[in-house]
């Protein structure tokens, strides 16, 4: 198997598969959900082969593969004997605040079908050209076929999400297909096409024809082929009922009385609810949102086309996928992401001028498939890569974006399937059975405008080219043969100094995480080694992280595996961001409890950002008290 020691790495460095409550893959990225994040070496899998970055937001825990991470995908759950399903709950290891888990459950919800809705809307989008280039007529069987085959997923779409959702809920999957389908059933939309029996809310937004009663109920038959939020609430509710229905049914008839019971309530509850009501909002949330948008489409555009790129970074575009969807429902257009679409383009226009003006032959090739990438609209490999480790070409690369979608905005540009990416996009701005229009021409010149921006700016502008600055650590390395400047750290702790290698958990044995010393204490009392600011403090006491005056970012980690412990026997005086002294006390701790619950209490002190100097010395005492020389940084 090509990468199951790729597979083997980052399943170890995630904590294993005991720490892992769930694993999918979007186009880039293995997305877990981890039941403890601070236990994964993240900068351990960062430096893989074959991993572009780790990313940890909308409480996913998020590893940057690139195009490769299907494969990766199939490796990792091979190797750790995982379950595709996941863990399926929803509830489940969902920490984080209500934004995070709403991210979470969209993403969850949608990232499954968005290959083939991207492949399917790009059919319908060829399809739909050519009938505006004059190829095909609708009348064709082949162009029907075509249709047929773009509309198919988005026309049943509560089916498919009544599956992907009911994975996410942690309900059975196929009670949410079946929910989904009676959606979609055929001869209740022959109903609704007939002449209703009387009306609800008469002269009301919300007036609806009744056709058919349940049990003596108006029942208020809705359209609901192609529709989102419907099916999402009707999942998560069936998964309610159906894990109280497994609770209270015997074993020996489960398998077949909870769907009857689930399918029984939900269904009907959907249709005479959750459906209208569901539909209702659906409506209003469309409406608001072309309400903002109507204010002004360039400032929309603006600020959509120059962020959409950080967006993508923190996961907070998966917020506006829905949206854009209901639109589509709702509207039979959006406008939303449309604004969007020129960012990739200045994305790739940065990537080609890193790629032509830098030195360094790592970059360059690193360059060469992010740009290819790019250019189908997969963006992740040029972010993570190259443009933001190198920081001007990502902010070039946003403002060509900006350019983008104020041309966009300004144009008003609408979408009107939810299609491919990148050269693959352009299908997308082509309205059903209409001829090419002045918006298609629109968004042409912005994505050529944004291009030409991305790399312009960047070439011209420039970046600190990684060659570049080798040859200049060289230059200042033999400056300072004579006079070498140093940051002398005092020891944190009294206690036994051994080596890093001596310590038994291989992040820091291997020097992972950076080089160092490690303490076994004799005393309960963590101290400053230096004078700076708290970035870090863990809610359990055991670690914090301190950025001192100088510059050298210290990580001070009291035992192994003490998180565990969940801050018991931990006593801390100080938070994240708070100022502090070299001597200051910042934690005590009990080293007799400790030790009796079975936690080995050695004390690594480690520089994290090591490569930023020439050499690290430790002292070759055996002992050392608070306040005396520990480490030496040389600059």
């Amino acid at each position: 198997m090509k990468y199951e020691q790729l597979a083997k790495d980052i399943l170890e460095n995630v904590g294993g598969t005991e720490n892992i409550n769930s694993v999918f893959h979007c186009i880039t990225r293995l997305r877990f959900k981890l039941k403890d994040e601070k236990i994964a070496n993240t900068e351990k899998i960062k430096a893989l082969d074959g991993v572009v970055s780790v990313i940890q937001s909308g409480g996913q825990y998020q590893v940057v593969i690139g195009n490769n991470v299907p494969d990766v995908y199939k490796a990792v759950l091979e190797v750790g004997g995982i379950n595709p399903e996941g863990s399926g709950d929803a509830d489940s290891g969902s920490g984080g605040n209500i934004f995070n888990r709403f991210i979470d459950m969209i993403s969850g919800v949608f990232t499954p079908v968005l290959g083939v809705l991207a492949a399917t809307g790009m059919i319908k989008g060829f399809a739909a050209a050519f009938i505006a280039f004059g190829w095909l007529t609708a009348e064709s069987g082949t162009y029907q076929i075509l249709y047929a085959i773009g509309d198919c997923l988005f026309y049943f779409f509560p089916i498919f999400l009544g599956y992907t959702a009911s994975k996410k809920f942690g309900g059975n999957i196929f009670i949410g297909m079946a929910i989904g389908a009676a959606l979609v059933y055929p001869t209740l939309a022959g109903i609704l096409a007939g002449k209703p029996e009387y009306v609800l809310f008469a002269g009301t937004i919300f007036e609806s024809p009744i056709h058919v009663t349940f049990l003596g109920i108006p029942v208020i038959l809705m359209s609901y082929s192609s529709s989102v939020i419907p099916i999402i609430i009707a999942t998560w509710f069936a998964s309610k009922v159906e894990k109280l229905a497994r609770k209270v049914i015997p074993d020996v008839i489960k398998t077949f009385i909870v769907p009857f019971v689930t399918l029984l309530i939900v269904v009907p509850l959907t249709f005479m609810v959750i459906g209208p009501v569901a539909t209702w909002a659906g409506q209003l949330l469309g409406a608001g949102t072309i309400w903002v948008y109507d204010l002004s489409p360039v400032i929309a555009g603006l600020i959509l086309g120059g962020f959409w790129q950080v967006f993508v970074i923190f996961g907070l575009h998966w917020g506006l996928i829905p949206i854009a969807i209901n639109n589509l429902t709702q509207l039979h257009y959006d406008p939303i992401l449309a604004m969007s679409f020129g960012a990739s383009f200045a994305q790739i226009g940065a990537v080609l001028a890193v790629m032509l003006k830098t030195k360094n032959q790592k970059l360059k090739s690193l360059s060469v498939p992010a740009f290819i990438s790019g250019i189908f609209g997969v963006t992740e490999p040029a972010i993570y890569g190259v443009t933001l480790p190198l920081k001007k070409p990502f902010i070039m690369s946003c403002i060509g974006g900006a350019v983008a979608g104020v041309i966009i905005g300004f144009s008003e540009v609408k979408s009107y399937i939810m299609g491919g990416l990148g050269i693959f996009g352009f299908p997308n701005f082509i309205k059903p059975g209409s001829p090419v229009d002045s918006t298609m021409w629109a968004v042409v010149i912005a994505v050529i405008v944004a291009f030409i921006l991305g790399f312009i700016l960047t070439y011209v502008i420039g970046f600190k080219d990684p060659a570049n600055a080798e040859a200049k650590t060289e230059d200042v390395s033999r400056e300072t043969e004579t006079l070498i400047e140093r940051e002398v750290l005092s020891s944190p702790i009294e206690g036994d100094v051994i080596t890093l290698a001596e310590v038994k958990d291989e992040a820091f044995s291997s020097g992972a995480l950076g080089k160092g010393a490690a303490v076994v204490p004799v005393e309960g009392k963590l101290y400053a080694p230096a004078s700076g600011t708290i970035t870090t403090m863990f809610p359990t006491g055991h670690a914090v992280g301190i950025t001192t005056d100088d510059g050298a970012e210290i990580l001070i980690h009291v035992g192994m595996d003490t998180v565990q412990l969940n801050g018991k026997h931990f006593t801390t005086h100080v938070k994240q961001g708070d100022r502090v002294t070299k001597g200051q006390l910042l934690t005590e701790f009990d080293i007799a409890e400790i030790v009796a619950a079975g936690y080995d209490i050695t004390t690594p002190v480690i520089i994290t950002n090591s490569d930023k100097y020439l050499d690290i010395l430790v002292i070759d005492d055996k002992t050392v008290k608070v306040g005396e020389r520990l480490i030496t940084l040389v600059i």
